[in-house]
């Protein structure tokens, strides 16, 4: 006998039994994921109208879209006693949520990457404040770096992927330097992003070579230097 998971209540999201990570999830409504649905189907629906002509499917993409959205408005919005109102990371349609973040994309910090939600949306910015200190269970800091890991690895390992995140949602020069500091800093040696390192030692790592975070490391230091190349000096 298996067992399926935690149950949900259908209030208008879709269901993930597994996270980016590849990790379980604890409540099958995962919220960034969600969050990201939404943008795929409304591009979806674009493209369905515009190449193939077909506007009943392009309807119906956009009917589903509009329907996760609002449940995503209703459900997914929960009050911190330190940061007020965050996104929750999964939730279960009955009232149950997790708090925290997951380094892996899509993740709440990542959002606005994936055009998933506007930088400047209020309880955005107050969930990458959470997400990026100590209430966050899997938030490190240590000697060498400090970011976002995840249950995939184990306690105190930081992502790279994390870091990059922050960058592409940084409003902050300061910030985003310090980003790209700590990623070149951290490399141990090999000229490579890793999947993540110890928080102490970066040469402690995982993945001598992950293409997940080279690649996101590549269009990150692209777009900073099309944009602020003085922060590369």
């Amino acid at each position: 006998m298996y067992g399926y998971g935690y149950p949900v209540k259908p209030v208008g999201l879709i269901a993930s039994i597994f996270r980016p990570s590849d990790d379980v999830t604890i409540f099958p409504f995962l919220v960034p994921s969600n969050f990201f649905a939404v943008t795929i189907l409304r591009q979806a629906s674009e493209m369905v109208n515009t190449i193939y002509r077909d506007s009943a499917l392009a309807g119906q993409l956009h009917s589903l879209a509009n329907e996760v959205e609002a449940a995503l408005k209703k459900y997914a919005v929960v009050l911190h006693p330190r940061y007020g109102k965050i996104y929750a990371f999964e939730i279960n349609g009955y009232d149950s949520h997790l708090l925290m973040d997951d380094a892996n994309v899509p993740s709440l910090l990542g959002m606005p990457y994936l055009k998933s939600i506007n930088r400047a949306d209020p309880v955005y910015m107050n969930t990458r404040r959470f997400v990026w200190s100590f209430d966050n269970p899997f938030f490190y800091q240590g000697k060498a770096a400090e970011g976002i890991g995840g249950p995939h690895l184990g306690k105190n390992m930081i992502w790279p992927m994390s870091i990059i995140m922050k960058a592409f949602t940084s409003l902050d020069d300061k910030e985003l330097k310090w980003c790209i500091h700590t990623l070149r800093s951290s490399h141990a040696g090999t000229g490579f992003m890793h999947e993540a390192f110890a928080k102490d030692d970066p040469k402690k790592f995982t993945r001598k070579w992950f293409a997940w975070a080279n690649t996101l490391f590549g269009e990150l230091l692209w777009k900073v230097m099309l944009e602020k190349p003085y922060l590369l000096t």
